[in-house]
This record gives structure tokens, C-alpha cells and sequence, in this order.
């Protein structure tokens, strides 16, 4: 919608400078939209290759204790795990991506992940921890990428709604203000150039 401004020579001023921050802004958010879209797509790619490791890592882990649970009785499994002696923390720090804030964790490990009698045990279950072991960390980190790509996608759609409604809207209305107000000032200075032309012939007769 079009602003009704006052068609003087000052407002004109006024509405270029307007003009003109709206037209920096709008190159800025530009350049921070294209700038988030290569951060995603990077984000993206990376979170497809980590994905696509971990499900084959997994996939194995699991194979491992499909075999280990056809080995052991229930109980027996229960047993083996009902005292954990690793201890696994996680803290929480923030990463700035483009003034995106992102999380970032940093996983703490105490202990052994063997938790149980190598004996009375079965050596499938031993290799199923042994591969979630090494790939928490890979678990970790894709959390930490999936929830970075969704605050990026998130900024991103802000960001190109913002660009449209310059684009668009806001720019163009101001086009038309700063145009309809040169055409009434053009107007007024014929309209007083008729008035003095029509007084100096007067005058003159």
C-alpha cells in the first residue's frame, strides 16, 4: 500500500534517501540470503554423508546383537547391562553460522564400555557396543547438523520473505511515491509558470 506524503520538494529528498537505504538493505539481505543457502546446502551434504555412514555402522551394531540375543536368554541379557560403567556427558556451547545461533555439543566419556563378564557373555554383544561406541560421536554431531539445518532453513525463509516484500512492495511504493510526487511538483511549476506568463501579459498590455 502507497504512503500519502505531502508533494514537496523536501518530502521528495526525504522519500530518495529513503529509497536509497532500502535499496543497500536489500543488496545486504541479499547477499545474507545467498550466503545462507551455501551454508545450507554445505550443511546438507554433509548431513547426507554422515547419515548414510552411521545407517551402514548401525545396521552392522544391530546384526551383531540380532545374532547375540539367538546366543543368550533374556535374562542373561539383562543382566549384563544392568551395571553401566561408562558415563557419557554432554555440553552444550552456541556456533554462529551467518548470526544464526547453532548448537554445538562436546561429548565427555568416563569408563569402559564393557560392562559386563567377557565370559557369560556373548562376543556379538561386545561388537555391537564396540561400533555404537565409536559412532556416538557421529551421532551426536549429525543432531547437532539436522537441527543446524533446521534454524538455517528457518532464517533462510525469513530472510527471502524479507527480500520479496523490498522487492515488491516496498521499493516499488516508494518508486511510485517519489515519481508522483516529482509529476505534482511538475504540475505546480507549469501551473505557476501559466500564472506568471498570463500576469506579464498583463502587465505589459
Amino acid at each position: 500500500m502507497q504512503t500519502k506524503v505531502n508533494p514537496t520538494r523536501i518530502e521528495l529528498i526525504r522519500q530518495k534517501a529513503k529509497l536509497k537505504t532500502m535499496n543497500n538493505g536489500y543488496e545486504l539481505l541479499k547477499k545474507k540470503r545467498d550466503g545462507l543457502m551455501k551454508e545450507f546446502i554445505d550443511i546438507i551434504r554433509e548431513a547426507k554423508e554422515l547419515k548414510d555412514e552411521l545407517n551402514m555402522e548401525i545396521s552392522s551394531a544391530l546384526k551383531y546383537f540380532i545374532i547375540a540375543s539367538s546366543e543368550m536368554r533374556n535374562k542373561e541379557r539383562k543382566a549384563a547391562f544392568a551395571i553401566p560403567l561408562r558415563e557419557s556427558s554432554l555440553t552444550l556451547r552456541k556456533k554462529n553460522i551467518m548470526g544464526v545461533e547453532v548448537p554445538k555439543f562436546d561429548l565427555e566419556e568416563k569408563g569402559d564400555f564393557l560392562c559386563y563378564s567377557l565370559i557369560s557373555t556373548s562376543i556379538n554383544i561386545d561388537f555391537g557396543l564396540s561400533i555404537f561406541s565409536r559412532n556416538l560421536k557421529g551421532l551426536i554431531n549429525l543432531a547437532e547438523i539436522e537441527n543446524s539445518a533446521a534454524r538455517l532453513a528457518k532464517e533462510i525463509e525469513k530472510t527471502r520473505r524479507e527480500v520479496n516484500a523490498l522487492e515488491y512492495v516496498h521499493i516499488p511504493n516508494i518508486q511510485k511515491t517519489i515519481k508522483d510526487i516529482r509529476s505534482k511538483l511538475d504540475e505546480r511549476e507549469r501551473a505557476t509558470k501559466i500564472v506568471l506568463m498570463k500576469s506579464k501579459e498583463k502587465i505589459i498590455s
